[in-house]
């Protein structure tokens, strides 16, 4: 079975593809508009709204349960609440063009 590589992407990684991209936009313009649209989308997202890029994916809040953990040093119980994460589901047009 083939394991898939996983890559990541920074905040640095995408503006540094948008300056090749767009020459003419200065690099405070293209910072400016990447972090707009980051906190946006992270904004939508805590409101539990669904963020939908067509051709990227979408991105959605996932909820993970409540549970207990022990800690291995002292071997003491505790219990960790409902804690929220972001989720990021590519579209088929991305998975087509990255794999």
């Amino acid at each position: 079975m083939n394991k898939v590589k996983k890559e990541t992407f920074t905040r640095s990684d995408i503006e540094e593809s948008l300056r090749k991209e767009f020459t003419n936009l200065s690099n405070s313009d293209i910072s400016k508009a990447v972090k707009t649209i980051l906190n946006t989308i992270l904004e939508s997202v805590a409101l539990d709204q669904k963020v939908e890029i067509r051709g990227f994916g979408t991105f959605s809040k996932k909820t993970i349960r409540p549970r207990k953990f022990t800690n291995p040093k002292t071997k003491e119980v505790s219990y960790l609440g409902e804690t929220s994460t972001i989720h990021f589901k590519p579209s088929k047009a991305l998975v087509k063009k990255v794999y």
